[in-house]
């Protein structure tokens, strides 16, 4: 389930706010409610397992925006009726983290009540500010529940992660947003059947959220305002289209063209076809296509179609990912066609694809072997008894600071995986690599 908004809905009755946005208004008031994430819910599932126990927990959260961290750190407040207390980790520091202790201690002593603290974007607090949790955590006094969108092994200190379960949230699907787009249609805590959705305008709204509940509810909402303005009761996808000021492409219901349209922008790229892959590259942005998608779809043919011919095409790719995630959408799409021009217009070249292909195909079918002596790790006690090391040659101790020696396994002397052609800078690449075997390979 999306994260829907982060204020109040609703009193200490229980009673939602009917003037709040109608993602708020939906959000989920149990397990059960919540759509997606079924990895984590199902009926053996990890966290639906912790919360019916009703056991004192910390949860680390990880995950893309928009997938749910927040609605989950509230469904679970609700189902083990502890109490809830959020921060985010951008305007709060140690001294609102102690007062949130100090109040969780009370509250345990006096009316024997726990307390959820829920903290946003935990990736942004220091080592200090995560340490100053740790006490607590540990004592039970609160049930840290930790959102992130960045690699908690890298983002979050050890002590708290030892003392957590990460989970890890996945973006809703497209069922799972028609899911909650029709909930919301016909529910009375939504818009309670005022208006209808034609089968157009919904795949439309699919298409835009890109597994993001919120911003489809929102722009449902933005939409049934429209309709019911104009005295309409069926929102079409012209009105919908006039909401939410953005134009749909035709993409067919089921998805095809969604796919064949991104799948013709990567073959106009490795095609060289600056033009065409504009082209499509517009119809996608048009269509709210998520620019996400796009992006890796970009930094994947960066290194699939182009690789070494043009090494500076997957750090562009790269930047063009980063400067989307970091300016968002519309300006994102001039990122994006920077990306698409420099690639499509780059030598082509598949021999890095080819050479992993190849490489991973003879490890899966057992073609491996022993590491040579010389290259294993003879970093710790007792390495030297092993011979570990013992032959090796270090190349930076020659003027060349190449060596004959033997690096792979027996089994694989003399195999070439990488390939290079002669375009781009795989050119220059493929004469120094034929002088690198031929020094390389001379001991064998």
């Amino acid at each position: 389930m999306s994260s829907l908004f982060d204020e109040p809905v609703e009193d200490g009755g229980g009673t939602v706010d009917p003037g709040a946005p109608l993602a708020v208004r939906m959000r989920p008031r149990s397990l059960d409610e919540v759509v997606g994430q079924s990895h984590l819910l199902g009926p053996r599932a990890p966290l639906r397992r912790l919360v019916e126990a009703d056991e004192p927990m910390s949860l680390v959260l990880h995950g893309p925006p928009g997938t749910g961290k927040t609605t989950l750190a509230h469904v679970i407040s609700l189902a083990t009726k502890r109490q809830f207390v959020q921060l985010s980790a951008l305007d709060a520091g140690v001294k609102e983290v102690r007062a949130v202790i100090a109040s969780a201690k009370r509250e345990l002593t006096y009316a024997g009540r726990r307390t959820v603290l829920f903290i946003d974007e935990v990736h942004r607090f220091s080592k200090t500010q995560q340490d100053s949790l740790l006490s607590a955590v540990e004592d039970r006094i609160v049930s840290l529940i930790a959102a992130t969108t960045e690699n908690p092994f890298f983002s979050v200190v050890s002590p708290l992660l030892s003392r957590s379960l990460v989970l890890t949230l996945q973006p809703l699907s497209d069922d799972d947003v028609r899911t909650l787009l029709r909930r919301a249609l016909t529910s009375e805590r939504g818009l309670d059947g005022a208006v209808t959705l034609t089968a157009e305008a919904e795949e439309h709204l699919v298409r835009i959220a890109g597994g993001d509940g919120r911003k489809s509810l929102t722009a449902l909402e933005s939409g049934a305002g429209a309709a019911l303005a104009a005295g309409q009761t069926e929102i079409d996808l012209a009105t919908l289209e006039t909401a939410v000021a953005q134009a749909a492409v035709r993409y067919d219901r089921q998805g095809d063209q969604h796919y064949d349209v991104a799948s013709a922008l990567i073959k106009s790229i490795r095609g060289s076809d600056v033009d065409a892959a504009l082209h499509y590259l517009a119809r996608m942005v048009e269509a709210g296509e998520d620019p996400r998608f796009i992006a890796r779809r970009l930094v994947i043919a960066a290194s699939e179609d182009i690789g070494m011919a043009d090494p500076t095409a997957l750090l562009t790719a790269v930047a063009a990912a980063d400067a989307v995630a970091f300016i968002g959408m519309p300006e994102g799409h001039f990122p994006l066609a920077q990306a698409v021009v420099h690639l499509a217009t780059a030598p082509k070249s598949n021999a890095v694809t080819t050479a992993m292909g190849e490489s991973v195909a003879d490890v899966r079918s057992g073609l491996a072997g022993p590491v040579p002596p010389g290259l294993r790790d003879a970093h710790y006690a007792g390495a030297e008894k092993l011979g570990h090391g013992g032959t090796y040659v270090y190349p930076h101790a020659h003027p060349d600071g190449v060596v004959p020696q033997q690096y792979p396994p027996d089994a694989l002397v003399g195999r070439d995986y990488y390939r290079p052609t002669n375009r781009g800078a795989e050119a220059t690449i493929a004469a120094r690599l034929a002088k690198l075997r031929a020094i390389v390979r001379r001991s064998r």
